[in-house]
């Protein structure tokens, strides 16, 4: 359904298995960093966590949550499981640095039903 949701949107997408990926899959260190795709490289292995569009703020919004308290728990719960849940932002920026979290508080997902944050 994401596929199709993206496409809806003007988006080019496709759902992708680990065996249609081959050798382009990278294993992730379990105690690394999960933090947003941004594209920003960096050789520094505590990066070499899990890695998906908004982080943190993903998981808060697929699941609906939209309170400061909801994403405490969610750090605590990425916490639990070895990782060290993230986000980033730019000091020139404000709070607006990802551009997953600017999307989402902007109203871009509006139509897709989701609440926007507190």
């Amino acid at each position: 359904q994401i596929a199709d949701a993206l496409k809806s949107r003007g988006w080019e997408a496709e759902v992708v298995t680990k065996e249609s990926m081959g050798a382009e899959m990278v294993d992730i260190n379990p105690e690394g960093i999960l933090k947003c795709v941004d594209g920003r490289g960096s050789d520094n292995t505590k990066l070499g966590g899990p890695k998906f569009p908004g982080g943190i703020y993903a998981i808060a919004h697929n699941r609906g949550v939209t309170s400061i308290d909801g994403l405490k728990e969610i750090t605590k719960e990425v916490a639990i499981m070895g990782h060290v849940p993230s986000v980033h932002g730019e000091h020139s920026a404000d709070m607006l640095g990802c551009g997953f979290f600017k999307l989402w508080l902007t109203g871009r997902f509006d139509d897709m039903g989701y609440s926007r944050p507190e």
